[in-house]
């Protein structure tokens, strides 16, 4: 996988990679809608769309996203976690 791509079939899911001469992390990100951002950061859990990092070491946020679709104001909510690839915690 090349570094800084969107490697996701999904438009509702990204899985980027950073630059390799930079010490950002890679991202998992899932947008849910009038759910919540716990269940988006189980479902990248539970399905293991961290597997495409297969070979990467260092740190991954997974970032879980809902937005509640039946508000005008378009309020939303959003949990980060961290973890590290090399420790094998996905």
């Amino acid at each position: 996988m090349s570094a800084g791509r969107d490697v996701s079939a999904n438009p509702w899911r990204l899985r980027c990679l950073p630059l390799p001469h930079t010490d950002k992390p890679a991202l998992v990100v899932e947008l849910k809608y009038d759910k919540t951002a716990d269940t988006a950061i189980r479902q990248i859990k539970d399905r293991q769309y961290t597997q495409v990092f297969d070979g990467y070491r260092g740190e991954i946020l997974l970032v879980g996203i809902n937005y509640n679709s039946g508000d005008k104001d378009k309020p939303h909510s959003c949990v980060i976690e961290r973890i590290e690839k090399q420790q094998g915690i996905i």
